[in-house]
């Protein structure tokens, strides 16, 4: 089989679980991210059998690996209530235990936000959360994978620096890996426009956290500029990071290996556009965009 570009997208579950990896299959797409369970509500309804086995059965037809799930948008592991990070903390651990069911490489999950006790509060929070994780369910088979944050209100991982934190102070082996998402890192005030400022990026994640923890990366441009702390997402170059950035990073070898999911309004769009990027000699070397 030729070997396909890791690009993908986050697909809908809606209908089932399957008919997420049959729209991946549609888009002609070697990855995907999906929710495992309705993304805005605390109810997990339990996996069948039969779920199970044609997930499992379509994503090996269909040649889609690796499988990314993002956790829920209510989990919050840093918040200022008790109540709240014992439900998140409860929800993380069917979250895992749905993922290991399915096969699930990878589980997305936002840092949380601290709600007004300070950005060290809340990072001892979600360090303790996933160290209880690990201690009493395991990941063995799951990797929980921490997402840069555009800095809105008091939310943690804006930095990378604030990642570093909890990657650092979380049991070894198993400790979490890294999600770059262009548009949040750009709203958080990292400039990728230039070759020198792109450059200086990765050096510093490498610097950091490592490139070697990078196991997801999301691309969307942002509707608004760098710094703005505002999470607005866009079609490839069509907001203020623009076109060249994302063909850097479809042509950067050292994330190659990488899954690329986009996070984009409009799906064949956007990824008949990052393909044509990722090829070289085409049209698009008109222009200016290597990093070598």
């Amino acid at each position: 089989m030729k070997e396909r570009i890791l690009l993908g997208a986050h697909t809908s579950i809606a209908g089932g679980l399957e008919k997420a990896l049959l729209r991946a299959g549609e888009l002609d797409i070697a990855t995907i991210q999906i929710f495992t369970k309705n993304s805005n509500r605390w109810q997990e309804p339990d996996l069948s059998e039969s779920e199970v086995s044609n997930f499992k059965r379509i994503r090996d037809l269909l040649h889609i690996n690796p499988v990314i799930s993002h956790v829920g948008y209510l989990v919050n592991l840093a918040s200022k209530e008790e109540r709240i990070r014992e439900q998140s903390y409860r929800a993380l651990v069917n979250e895992v235990k749905r993922c290991h069911t399915l096969g699930i490489d990878y589980l997305v999950i936002h840092p949380g936000s601290h709600g007004g006790d300070g950005t060290h509060v809340g990072t001892q929070r979600i360090v303790h959360a996933l160290n209880r994780l690990y201690d009493e369910v395991g990941t063995d088979h799951v990797s929980i994978v921490l997402e840069t944050m555009a800095g809105q209100g008091t939310s943690i991982g804006r930095t990378l620096e604030e990642i570093a934190q909890i990657i650092d102070k979380v049991h070894r082996p198993l400790e979490p890996g890294l999600c770059l998402d262009i548009c949040h890192m750009f709203a958080a005030g990292y400039e990728v426009r230039s070759k020198k400022a792109y450059k200086e990026v990765f050096e510093k994640v490498d610097a950091v956290i490592g490139l070697h923890k990078i196991k997801v990366i999301h691309l969307s441009d942002s509707k608004k500029e760098c710094g703005s702390l505002v999470d607005r997402h866009e079609d490839i170059g069509k907001g203020m990071i623009g076109a060249i950035p994302f063909r850097w990073i479809m042509r950067d070898q050292r994330l190659k290996a990488v899954p690329k999911i986009i996070e984009t309004p409009h799906d064949r769009e956007n990824l008949s556009l990052l393909r044509a990027m990722a090829v070289e000699g085409g049209e698009d070397d008109k222009f200016e965009n290597r990093i070598d």
